[in-house]
């Protein structure tokens, strides 16, 4: 069953980001006092009282976009509009009544969609005093509330639940953050493609594709199935070199790509295979290998690349060239894709599940120890101590995670940690995946507990 979608609309800044983030409970739209900042269609799942929604940030009504993205920030816009149940219209309480507000007014009049009026930022006695003359919009009372401070939210939720659609939704249809539902990132410096690959696998215009790059702000997520098994897609800003994050905006927008890294189960890491691999793109792999995150390496726009005498793509040559750029993911799998055309698409869809999969293998003690005992025959680290490995045990999945007890932890870092990890990937079948090691001193051990 699909769930009922409501649209939170109304001219620029007055405060809807704000008052997705009170309402969903964390930081999901950016929210900054410039006009524009949000310009993809952001989606959130909420449950309240035994009623599942879905919530859908758009950008500004009327926006004059320094980008000359209007254009694309109005289809957005017109399609969370035609697809919603529910219209929340914001207006600003404390500003009043302007001309903005008005012309959004007359286009929700023409729609036959049930329309509730929000007068955001009332935050005193006088605020809400002035709230009657929103009834001239011709949306009934105005619920006065305060996105920032929270108040008059849960009146507003109460009037939101009154009004959905009486549709009943299986708790097994809520996309909600749970462990069944894949979920990946789509990470890469700016104009990588990452929004059309996101747009090629919702099979419809779900973000602003643009030749301007960093036209994604917010990370965009949007639930996808394939072959039945259902994906949680996370589009995310392009990444730029510190030195070149030019305000506020970009900087959450930064922040934001990094959390859908931590989000993810798998990540997919997009590049132009026309360019060479930038600093950018070695600062993300960097992250992902801090986080223990799996990765797909997706060369895109093979349709745009340059081929050899015999029509074919020198997909050799490209391979060799990412490893040798990022060495610290080597074990990463490489998939050539034109996300334009779908050219692969599907194949690195496949991956991802593969990649799931072998982040939650399970590694028996005794096998797990056995490995262990021919790993120390055949490299002893270097250092001035004689190294005693003693024995190990699986904590964790997603990622594998490994404790290994030693005598002393340093003796066993850097090269031989390394050695180790492509040990146990090989031994449990996990070969393209990361696996967390972690050591832990003890002193000595006793023979009823070897």
């Amino acid at each position: 069953m699909t769930l009922p979608r409501i649209a939170i609309v109304g001219r620029p800044n007055v405060g809807k980001s704000s008052l997705m983030n009170r309402l969903v409970g964390r930081r999901v739209s950016i929210v900054e006092p410039t006009a524009g900042v949000t310009r993809d269609r952001v989606s959130v799942v909420l449950k309240i009282e035994g009623r599942s929604f879905e919530l859908i940030d758009t950008g500004g009504l009327g926006l004059v976009d320094e980008a000359q993205l209007k254009q694309h920030v109005e289809s957005q816009i017109d399609v969370a509009l035609a697809t919603a149940d529910l219209i929340l219209f914001v207006v600003d309480g404390k500003e009043g009544r302007v001309p903005g507000d008005d012309m959004v007014a007359q286009r929700l009049r023409k729609m036959d969609k049930p329309v509730l009026l929000v007068a955001n930022k009332i935050e005193s006695f006088y605020d809400e005093m002035i709230a009657p003359e929103w009834l001239r919009l011709g949306f009934g009372d105005a619920s006065p509330i305060s996105a920032k401070e929270g108040l008059g939210i849960h009146d507003l939720l109460q009037r939101v639940v009154r009004e959905l659609p009486d549709v009943p939704v299986d708790d097994a249809d809520v996309p909600a953050e749970d462990e069944s539902v894949l979920r990946f990132a789509i990470v890469g410096k700016r104009n990588s493609g990452k929004s059309t690959m996101l747009n090629q696998l919702a099979k419809e215009e779900r973000v602003i594709v643009s030749e301007l790059p960093g036209t994604t702000r917010d990370a965009v997520d949007v639930e996808l199935t394939h072959d039945g098994r259902r994906l949680l897609a996370i589009d995310t800003a392009g990444v730029r070199k510190k030195k070149s994050v030019e305000h506020a905006i970009e900087i959450f927008a930064h922040s934001r790509s990094n959390e859908s890294i931590r989000r993810a189960h798998v990540v997919v890491h997009m590049f132009d295979v026309r360019e060479k691999i930038s600093q950018v793109d070695k600062n993300l792999a960097a992250y992902c290998v801090e986080h223990h995150k799996p990765i797909i390496l997706v060369g895109n726009k093979i349709d745009l690349a340059p081929k050899r005498p015999d029509g074919g793509w020198d997909i050799e040559k490209w391979d060799a060239y990412i490893k040798q750029q990022l060495p610290g993911i080597d074990h990463a799998p490489v998939v050539f894709v034109s996300a334009l055309e779908g050219i692969n698409v599907d194949g690195m869809l496949e991956l991802l599940f593969e990649l799931r999969e072998q982040t939650q293998r399970k590694m028996p003690t005794p096998a797990l120890n056995d490995e262990l005992q021919l790993s120390r025959e055949r490299l002893v680290p270097s250092g001035g101590n004689l190294p005693k490995l003693f024995y190990a045990t699986q904590i964790g999945t997603e990622p594998l995670s490994v404790l290994v007890f030693v005598n002393e932890p340093k003796l066993f870092k850097g090269q031989y940690q390394r050695y180790l990890e492509q040990r146990l990937r090989d031994r449990f079948d996990c070969q393209e995946v990361p696996i967390r090691i972690v050591f832990k001193k003890r002193d000595k051990v006793h023979l009823d507990e070897r």
